[in-house]
């Protein structure tokens, strides 16, 4: 009789891509992905915050968008490592972080900061580089690396 001592679940990773390279949305500007996020945020601008990521490959092409968090009217818990896990099953070269401020203030919090250097340095650790922290408003954004931020 085979006694299994050890019951071990099987660990699967999957990233279904069904757009062609070409058909990819192109990033040449904080701009360009402010208007992508902007769409994400169409359901919660005013109500509540939300963070989203944005994973790109070499040439600046989207790879994909992922929610990392909803959270309440002033604030949401982000966990790095859902971020960094999703950026490398896609095999995302760049990332652009984004959450949006319901108060309508596009100004990055001290908060604000300290996530975007702590994502930085988990970002370098694994050789995926952070190009931007956006803050999406109803009327306006304010990008990090534009501020001088990143």
């Amino acid at each position: 009789m085979k006694v299994n001592y050890f019951n071990i679940p099987e660990i699967t990773v999957s990233y279904k891509d069904n757009v062609k390279a070409s058909e990819r949305a192109v990033i040449k500007s904080s701009r360009d992905a402010a208007n992508i996020m902007a769409v994400a945020f169409e359901n919660c601008m005013e109500h509540h915050e939300e963070v989203y990521a944005l994973f790109l490959n070499k040439a600046n092409r989207v790879l994909g968008i992922s929610r990392i968090s909803q959270g309440g009217i002033d604030g949401a818990v982000v966990d790095i490592r859902i971020i960094l896990q999703t950026a490398l099953k896609v095999s995302a070269s760049y990332l652009m972080l984004s959450h949006n401020h319901p108060s309508g203030s596009d100004r990055p919090s001290p908060q604000d900061i300290r996530l975007t250097k702590n994502i930085q340095a988990g970002c370098n650790a694994v050789g995926i580089q952070l190009l931007d922290h956006l803050i999406v408003t109803e009327e306006s954004y304010t990008s990090l690396a534009d501020e001088g931020l990143l």
